[in-house]
């Protein structure tokens, strides 16, 4: 039940992702364009998702547990250090440099966009090589 619910979740924001355009490259690059040809509809999709998330995120803590785990599974960790503070540039700079994130790039693997397709592969690579470094 745990990954029916994870996949059904992963096809529900892909979905969502590609109604709302934000799959698109193009779409990034013109919201980061602010004095060219800046498109605000990205700030509507995270103001979204803001809101649900307040709305949303202590309404789902109250639970005892969740429904398909055992525990939540929440950061306690609310130090701010090198790491995060160099993982969230690099996150912004490869956002501004490539157009696309993580999740909208794993949507759009179907449709087999070589750069797409090159940002995963790196990012994947990436993520692998951070591990190591990291003893995780």
């Amino acid at each position: 039940m745990k990954y029916l619910t994870s996949m059904f979740a992963g096809l529900l924001f892909a979905v969502g992702l590609g109604i709302s355009g934000m799959m698109s490259p193009s779409k990034v690059m013109n919201f980061l364009d602010l004095f060219g040809t800046w498109d605000p509809s990205l700030a509507f999709v995270m103001g979204g998702a803001l809101v649900l998330g307040l709305i949303m995120f202590p309404l789902v803590l109250k639970r005892h547990k969740p429904v398909c785990e055992d525990i939540f599974n929440v950061p306690t960790n609310k130090t701010i250090d090198y790491k995060l503070i160099l993982g969230s540039v690099s996150f912004g700079v490869g956002w501004a440099i490539a157009g696309v994130c993580p999740g909208p790039a794993l949507a759009n693997i179907s449709s087999l966009n070589p750069t797409i397709l090159l940002f995963v592969v790196v990012m994947l690579t990436t993520m692998y090589i951070t591990k190591i470094i990291r003893k995780e």
